[in-house]
């Protein structure tokens, strides 16, 4: 990243490429890209750096004031907020937490609903893009008891916005929470996400539902061989060690 910011500089240098905000007139057409990248920056601090994660959300609330009228940013500043608010409860022991199983009084109540409120609001400019998407979706997960009907037919929509069978697998994984693991299953087994480590650790659970403990166990090891963080690992070796128990 280093070199790229060198070498960015040298070219802005050598073609004089000014520095200058852009017109309102074209700011609607550049800001997929800006959003693209401000949540590229939450997704590394919500990896765990904190401080990227903080100042993508700051980077929202510039976008919303810039932009009042646009749903996309809204939808976007709710997702952060929502999922940002449940960072304290993610890891327990070292050791990663499934949604489901966190504890709710270590969320920050505050920040999901200002979350909220920028969904709302997104919703409320007639707001449909992927942002609005994932953060209604974000919102929905929040509730208690969610409701997986509904949370698993707005992946239907998102994935049919994004083409994304990673989409498709948060499809699956809300069918199979909704009491359907068999109708997951299926859907699972269509996905080319081979090298995708969720995908097996998705696929182990489903398995582990069907009572199909063998291949369930086959898939948590394969799930393990890919998993990127030390409380991933933890989860996945606990899950692993339950069902060999």
């Amino acid at each position: 990243m280093a070199k790229r910011l060198v070498r960015a500089k040298k070219r802005i240098r050598a073609t004089g490429i000014p520095f200058r905000v852009p017109p309102d007139h074209l700011l609607p057409e550049r800001l997929a890209a800006v959003l693209a990248v401000v949540y590229l920056i939450f997704n590394e601090g919500y990896g765990g750096r904190g401080e990227l994660a903080s100042e993508a959300v700051r980077l929202g609330r510039a976008l919303t004031e810039l932009m009042p009228d646009e749903p996309e940013a809204h939808g976007l500043l709710g997702l952060m907020l929502v999922n940002d608010a449940r960072s304290a409860a993610r890891v327990e022991g070292g050791e990663a937490v499934l949604l489901r199983d966190q504890d709710r009084s270590r969320w920050d109540q505050h920040a999901i609903a200002e979350g909220r409120a920028e969904v709302d609001r997104a919703l409320t400019l007639r707001g449909r893009g992927t942002y609005v998407l994932q953060g209604t979706l974000a919102v929905l997960h929040c509730e208690d008891p969610p409701d997986w009907p509904q949370i698993a037919a707005l992946y239907g929509e998102l994935a049919k916005l994004t083409g994304s069978p990673v989409v498709e697998l948060n499809r699956a994984a809300a069918i199979a929470e909704g009491g359907d693991a068999e109708a997951a299953m299926e859907l699972v087994e269509r996905l080319e996400l081979d090298g995708y480590h969720y995908l097996h650790a998705t696929r182990a659970e489903l398995l582990r539902r069907l009572e199909r403990n063998e291949e369930a166990r086959a898939a948590y090891e394969r799930a393990l061989e890919s998993a990127p963080s030390d409380a991933e690992r933890r989860l996945l070796e606990r899950r692993l060690a339950e069902l060999s128990g």
